[in-house]
């Protein structure tokens, strides 16, 4: 149970442009650890230049490894490194470590109701190129922070919601995202729904102006929702289904991904 619902960070943190919160509600546990390897598929068909709907579309796959650690009962540590594969672009895109922290904890009868705060810090390790709609990236280096609510009902029916603020340094606009997720972690099966939202605070537009553009400054809204399907067969090993779909933005992609995690519990 206790890794049952860290797999579904592995496929939330694979992609800049498209995660579903940084953090989750379910901890580890002190000295347990998972190790996930996720592959994927994005298709989307249509592109937002600005708020203007384009038919441009390109295809996206990724593999990517992830790994989860209890420092504490009340303290996680996470890493992941995703590879992508856009058209001819392909490599490493950005490594990314998170810690969160429980700092609150009220149990009662029908259920438990958590209280989270996470740090994290994810950066290139390689230098892709930017300039175009199959970059895999804006080569940010950035700083986030997020705040979560989680409550978890006795019979494994949870939600959580979590925002707040994405600092990204130099040209890359700054964020705010909003994240909710439902769902159910009982037995050997979990499964969720998710809506997952960023706002751009600035930066310029896809064949806006200046032009020659730095594509470091795009300003990237976006509104995604999907779900997650994970059976585990033993009690180290399971696997999981992620699908989803990004909906209307601003220099963001709409269409479809697919996703599947293979994850073994150390």
């Amino acid at each position: 149970m206790k890794f049952l619902c860290t797999l579904v960070f592995s496929l939330a943190i694979i992609f800049n442009g498209f995660s579903q919160g940084k953090i989750d509600g379910f901890y580890k546990g002190k000295n347990n650890g998972t190790i996930v390897l996720g592959l994927g598929f994005e298709d989307p068909k249509n592109y937002f230049a600005g708020y203007e709907k384009l038919d441009l579309g390109r295809s996206l796959y990724y593999v990517a490894i992830f790994s989860a650690y209890g420092i504490t009962d009340n303290l996680d540590v996470n890493v992941s490194l995703p590879y992508l594969s856009s058209n001819k672009q392909s490599g490493f895109q950005d490594i990314s470590i998170f810690f969160k922290h429980r700092f609150f904890q009220s149990v009662s009868e029908k259920g438990d109701l958590d209280f989270s705060f996470g740090v994290g810090l994810s950066t290139p390790i390689s230098n892709y190129n930017i300039g175009g709609l199959n970059d895999l990236g804006q080569q940010a280096t950035i700083l986030e922070a997020r705040v979560m609510a989680h409550y978890k009902w006795k019979i494994g029916w949870f939600v959580t919601l979590q925002s707040g603020f994405s600092f990204k340094f130099k040209e890359t606009p700054n964020s705010i995202p909003l994240t909710f997720k439902a769902g159910k972690a009982a037995g050997n099966w979990y499964y969720d729904v998710f809506y997952d939202y960023q706002h751009s605070l600035g930066g310029i537009d896809y064949r806006g102006t200046p032009s020659p553009q730095n594509f470091k400054e795009l300003g990237v809204t976006y509104q995604k929702v999907g779900g997650t399907l994970y059976k585990s067969f033993t009690e180290n090993f399971g696997t999981a289904i992620n699908l989803s779909y990004s909906l209307q933005g601003r220099n963001s992609f709409q269409g479809p991904s697919y996703g599947l995690s293979i994850v073994y519990n150390l």
